[in-house]
């Protein structure tokens, strides 16, 4: 590979790269993530840094991982001894193909999906583009292996010119960003090993997942200083089973997390207000009673989770709002039920008899509490279920260990039990209120100040990159009281979801995202634009970078 690239200029440097890395699938969850980062690791072993230096270049295998999935890792070092490091990040995994339909045997084929495209009437737009050559397709072209492809080729442009820079560069590839991040959150270990043996000074950390328009017509290229984070709220609801004659005189859990959903679902006053920030309101992910058959009995058990994003908020303050939210939807279910019952009863002439519709409201950690003052052990009972259900879905088991906790309470009566389940997100940014940070923003700002000038790009700088991001595990600004209610109310935090939250507010690498552009990612017509993304970018994040390393 390196003999393709030596001479080609920057552009072709990483759409030759791209259109390579695309060619291998490496769907969550398959095969090919280990034949991606092969392939990455392949790459860089043809540099003649790394076949002079070949230990500079390794791997670390995620744990217990079925697969055996890996962090690829390459280091290289300026002409100073300066201990001053920048990280390069990419994800190297991407989301399936069925949505090509018909197209998937070329999903990985740019070549013969940019003929398709060319020929593609039904989206004029999209055909223009095709038309124009401007523009890649294929799955992970934008989510983001023109995104590997930039750090790939800076990496050979800094080995190349050592003497133009100071301290270290220290690229790293993961696996599984598309659902679980634990290919970065193995590398948390990783890079905390490398600064203490190496006595490193981490000043920022180079994503460049992918930037696209945030509304129609929208030109704009966002530069990101930080991640938002990501919650998973779930909610048991507990009812009281009745036979459908006598159905008002039970408790419908599905009517219960109906009007969660209805209180919660894209709500934008739960969405925090940052100025100058999109943000996004909560959003249902899933719904659904526990019966699994079909009988005349209403439900005794309905799960409902959302994906709720969070930016300055604590995960201790986003379960206190949904605990007042669970509150008020219990009150209006049961005032619901007295007003039909009492419609019924009068419709049917019966007398009303005494009939409750009263639930109780906990968060995990009180609902645990409960059970510990009835002498129930409640740790050895939830790591029997973990140790019982090892090949079970993450959030389902979570749901497993709160359905048998209830059936062990001797006070057992409706409720609502709230939890986290995964995955969790950390949220930061940098907040500029150190000389490292104040370092990094001002290198980003004179650097895009120039290109503006010089280009004509319209740049907006912003705190929170808006979609889910594994810049979210470099850097953590929660309390250690905010990260013990996260804890205390995930089921088995370290058996099913043990993000090590203190292990990652130590490292706090300020994580900035300088992405490639492109559309439709996650869509059959994902495309990256390639004069921004092939040449721009990777110019931006060369200049970042030294002036970063030579301040």
């Amino acid at each position: 590979m390196y003999n393709d690239l030596k001479n080609a200029t920057i552009s072709n440097q990483v759409e030759k790269l791209t259109t390579c890395l695309v060619e291998t699938l490496s769907i969550n969850g398959t095969k090919g993530e280990v034949e991606i980062a092969k392939k990455i690791e392949n790459i860089l072993r043809s540099f003649p840094y790394f076949e002079e230096n070949p230990k500079q270049v390794w791997v670390q295998y995620l744990p217990g991982d079925r697969l055996e999935r890996k962090n690829v890792f390459a280091r290289i070092k300026g002409k100073e001894d300066s201990k001053k490091t920048i990280v390069f990040h990419s994800h190297i995994d991407t989301v399936g193909i069925n949505d090509y339909g018909e197209l998937k045997p070329i999903a990985n084929n740019p070549e013969k999906l940019l003929d398709f495209f060319k020929g593609w009437e039904s989206n004029k737009e999209i055909q223009e583009q095709a038309q124009s050559g401007d523009w890649m397709f294929g799955r992970g072209s934008v989510d983001m292996k023109s995104g590997v492809a930039v750090h790939l080729v800076n990496l050979l442009f800094f080995i190349e010119n050592r003497d133009q820079w100071s301290g270290e560069i220290i690229f790293m590839a993961n696996p599984v960003e598309e659902n679980q991040h634990t290919g970065v959150i193995t590398a948390v270990d990783e890079l905390l090993r490398l600064r203490k043996e190496e006595n490193l000074e981490y000043i920022a950390a180079f994503n460049n997942d992918y930037i696209a328009p945030l509304y129609p017509g929208d030109t704009t290229k966002y530069i990101y200083t930080g991640a938002g984070g990501k919650l998973l709220p779930c909610f048991y609801v507990y009812g009281r089973e009745t036979h459908v004659g006598q159905t008002l005189t039970g408790l419908d859990p599905t009517s219960v997390t109906s009007e969660l959903n209805r209180l919660i679902n894209n709500n934008m006053e739960l969405t925090e207000q940052v100025e100058g920030e999109m943000v996004i309101p909560p959003t249902t992910l899933y719904q659904r009673d526990t019966k699994d058959f079909y009988n005349v009995q209403t439900a005794t058990t309905s799960y409902l989770y959302f994906n709720f994003m969070i930016y300055e908020s604590s995960p201790k303050e986003v379960l206190e709002k949904l605990k007042k939210i669970s509150i008020a939807a219990a009150t209006n279910v049961k005032k619901q039920y007295e007003k039909q019952y009492d419609l019924f009863s009068k419709k049917n002439n019966l007398p009303l008899s005494s009939c409750s519709w009263d639930m109780e409201v906990y968060s995990f950690e009180e609902y645990c509490y409960k059970l510990h003052k009835q002498g129930i052990k409640v740790s050895d009972e939830t790591a029997r279920i973990v140790a019982n259900n090892s090949n079970m879905e993450p959030r389902m088991l979570c749901y497993e260990i709160v359905n048998r906790l209830r059936e062990l309470d001797q006070q057992v009566q409706p409720c609502i039990i709230l939890f986290y389940a995964p995955p969790y997100c950390p949220h930061n940014y940098l907040k500029g209120d150190c000389e490292r940070d104040d370092l990094v923003l001002r290198a980003v700002e004179e650097i895009i100040n120039e290109e503006e000038h010089f280009n004509k790009e319209n740049f907006e700088i912003r705190k929170f990159f808006p979609f889910l991001t594994d810049s979210s595990y470099l850097s953590l600004h929660d309390t250690d009281e905010e990260i013990s209610s996260l804890i205390s109310n995930f089921p088995e935090w370290e058996k099913i979801y043990d993000v090590p939250v203190h292990k990652i507010r130590d490292l706090n690498i300020p994580a900035l995202n300088i992405g490639v552009y492109g559309e439709d990612a996650h869509r059959w017509t994902e495309r990256v634009y390639k004069p921004y993304s092939f040449k721009t970018v990777p110019l931006l994040l060369r200049k970042m970078s030294l002036k970063t390393l030579n301040s």
